[in-house]
């Protein structure tokens, strides 16, 4: 597999589609089998989605064209670190492999810090920017119970 090639293809996407005003200089691709089955740049700022990052646009695009939520036998081109959200993604679909360029500290330089996420996760709850409150636990178990007794379920 030429990593580098793939790569460049990550690469011409974040500078491509950030010229055109897209959104930031993120890309990616994911390929499956030698080949480009998807590809994804950053469109927060075109598309007024804070989650249409470079790598959830591919994983998107990858699932959709496979007609899977699960990307088993896929690996991830990157021009950048996944971010928390990002990386979280690609976990979930179960990509094979992640390769990226930039680091998450290259991005920090120009002002794309995830390092504030980084460290949000490590807090308690009570101690986090964005206050988590529990409520309503028990009706919400309900849907749980349901689910866990469902005969037709599609585990993920």
């Amino acid at each position: 597999m030429d990593h580098e090639a793939f790569m460049r293809r990550a690469i011409e996407l974040s500078k491509e589609k950030m010229q055109g005003g897209a959104g930031g200089p993120f890309g990616a691709v994911i390929v499956k089998d030698g080949e480009i089955i998807s590809e994804g740049w950053n469109q927060v700022t075109s598309t007024n989605d804070p989650t249409a990052h470079a790598e959830i646009v591919a994983v998107r695009n990858a699932c959709k064209k496979l007609n899977n939520f699960e990307l088993h036998g896929c690996t991830v081109y990157t021009s950048c670190e996944p971010c928390p959200m990002c990386l979280s993604a690609i976990f979930w679909s179960r990509c094979a492999n992640i390769f990226y360029a930039n680091t998450r500290d290259d991005a920090a330089a120009i002002q794309f810090d995830d390092q504030k996420l980084y460290r949000e996760l490590t807090l308690p709850f009570h101690r986090r920017k964005i206050p988590m409150t529990q409520i309503s636990r028990e009706e919400a178990l309900v849907a749980f119970k349901m689910w866990q007794e469902k005969d037709d379920k599609i585990r993920y």
